[in-house]
């Protein structure tokens, strides 16, 4: 898990960045842009609304979710731009994280004024 940790505190300290550069009230799409685009420039390596099939009675469903962001396949990002996170939002996480394996979740809401009141770590 410390793995996870170093990638997870990265990716917030680029999310501070990010919010203390643009602060709340763009579209969720945007903040994923910039994040994915600091990403890159770190070389740190993440898959963007990468598709994740379900698999029930044999059957797969090609696409049962598309993540906003995973992280050197150990850390699942997702982005969100809403006026207040609902319990739903949390338990959306977890259920991607049961499906990927992966086993820490950051939840993150950029629509904020403090952008730490928008963050939730989510681990399965």
């Amino acid at each position: 898990m410390q793995q996870e940790n170093l990638i997870a505190s990265d990716v917030l300290n680029i999310c501070f960045d990010i919010h203390k550069l643009y602060g709340p009230g763009l579209f969720e799409r945007v903040y994923e842009e910039i994040l994915c685009y600091e990403l890159g420039k770190r070389e740190i390596s993440f898959k963007r609304q990468y598709p994740i099939p379900v698999i029930h009675d044999n059957i797969k469903l090609d696409v049962g979710f598309v993540a906003d962001v995973i992280i050197e396949d150990l850390v699942l990002i997702e982005l969100k731009s809403v006026a207040r996170l609902e319990d739903v939002h949390f338990k959306q996480v977890l259920t991607y994280l049961r499906l990927t394996g992966i086993r820490l979740g950051l939840l993150i809401n950029f629509n904020e004024a403090l952008l730490k009141n928008g963050i939730k770590r989510i681990a399965n």
